[in-house]
């Protein structure tokens, strides 16, 4: 299993559900977090893969569904940093 940690500064404010159903069309994603420091703004975006899924081709999906619902029509932050990483453990 493979994660993805996205680091916002700050986490988009709109509803991002529409973000983790366009990315859960694929398969092999097994689910997505959003998080926020209700302090800050601050947030992170975590997602879990199976090892053999392609990153590029979710957030292919991602800009797809964007461009459909017109997320893009005006300025949004992008992610500070993003890490993929190797699941080593779970419980």
């Amino acid at each position: 299993m493979i994660a993805r940690v996205a680091v916002w500064k700050p986490m988009p404010d709109d509803d991002r559900q529409w973000v983790i159903d366009a990315a859960k069309t694929v398969p092999g994603v097994l689910d997505a977090y959003h998080l926020i420091d209700p302090a800050t703004g601050n947030g992170l975006s975590i997602a879990f893969f199976e090892d053999d899924v392609d990153i590029s081709v979710v957030k292919a999906v991602i800009s797809e569904k964007a461009e459909d619902i017109g997320w893009n029509k005006e300025p949004r932050p992008s992610p500070e940093s993003e890490t993929i990483y190797r699941v080593l453990r779970r419980g």
